[in-house]
């Protein structure tokens, strides 16, 4: 049996547990076909069930209770823990954002066993050996997990989130586990809505539109946000520009940000550092814009404008109002 653990906004589920569920399938597939269940905590949505039916989910287990009303890192681990056990799961995964790479080393820790993290593919049963991405998605690393369960994260576009061939109709079994006091010590108590910005869903992006340090400042900015606007983009940004606080957080592409997959990826000033590379790597089309005809950046893009993005980028989104008759 495998577990996954289910990542869900708003009811619907998140893309990247969609692909960690894929990845799942595959491995069920070498095993002889076993079933792949899925644990969400809170009310399982008709939305949700429907997305994982379409994905092949066999079952789907919804942890619901007040004290996992709001996430708790080590209460929603202990919930993994019982549903495993429950499942007599041999595999407990999820996708490695910040939330799941958190709650399965927690998981990994209560059962004594290894924990691999940004799998990328597998090979082998007896011992499971996966192949995960280290220092930034430079180097690749094959890790054996023997022990049972074996648990590890996906990296997020490892593989694609397509749709099973057989569809199903998941039974969903609600759980109501206990909740020891001392999983509660930290919890989230509130959450704000951030400011209106450009960045939307980096994640499931076609275009991105990023900038780096080659803006200048915060006003330098303008210029690619109108460019996002006229291709319908979302905006990227790198981690120096977070640093200096030009943009939020929450915008920055790369090991500590956003794992992004767009169609094209339009990088203006960006030098290409190896923390930002692991995160847009996976782009299908690269367009560099920058003036170091040298810079990493430009060296790995499919196509490059050596020039100051200034200057290229108004002048692209020029163009394009041209085109367009505007």
């Amino acid at each position: 049996m495998i577990l996954v653990f289910v990542e869900t906004a708003a009811g619907v589920v998140e893309e990247t547990s969609l692909e960690t569920i894929r990845f799942a399938r595959d491995l069920a597939a070498e095993g002889g076909g076993v079933p792949i269940r899925a644990l969400v905590v809170g009310e399982a949505s008709d939305v949700a069930r429907k997305q994982l039916g379409e994905h092949g989910v066999a079952t789907l287990y919804a942890a619901v209770g007040p004290d996992l009303a709001s996430y708790a890192a080590a209460a929603w681990a202990s919930v993994i823990v019982a549903v495993r056990a429950q499942a007599k799961s041999v595999v407990v995964t999820a996708a490695g954002t910040p939330r799941g790479n958190e709650l399965l080393a927690h998981v990994a820790a209560r059962l004594d066993v290894p924990m691999a993290a940004n799998a990328v593919s597998f090979h082998g049963l007896s011992p499971l050996v996966v192949t995960r991405q280290v220092m930034g998605g430079s180097v690749w690393e094959e890790m054996r997990l023997p022990q049972r369960p074996a648990i590890f994260s996906v990296a997020g576009h490892a593989v694609e989130a397509r749709p099973a061939a057989q569809v199903t109709d998941p039974a969903v079994v609600e759980v109501r586990p206990e909740i020891a006091s001392g999983d509660l010590l930290a919890r989230v108590v509130s959450t704000e809505p951030g400011a209106p910005d450009h960045s939307g869903d980096l994640k499931s992006a076609r275009v991105v539109v990023g900038a780096g340090r080659g803006a200048g400042g915060p006003a330098g900015f303008d210029g690619v946000i109108e460019l996002a606007d006229l291709l319908g983009a979302q905006l990227g940004v790198s981690r120096v520009v977070t640093s200096l606080g030009w943009r939020p957080h929450h915008e920055q592409v790369g090991q500590t940000g956003s794992r992004i997959s767009p169609e094209l990826y339009i990088p203006c000033g960006i030098s290409g550092a190896i923390q930002h590379w692991a995160g847009c790597a996976s782009s299908k089309t690269i367009l560099a814009i920058n003036t170091d005809a040298e810079a990493p950046m430009v060296t790995k893009a499919d196509y490059a404008i050596i020039g100051d993005m200034h200057e290229v980028v108004p002048a692209i989104s020029a163009e394009i109002k041209a085109r367009r008759g505007g």
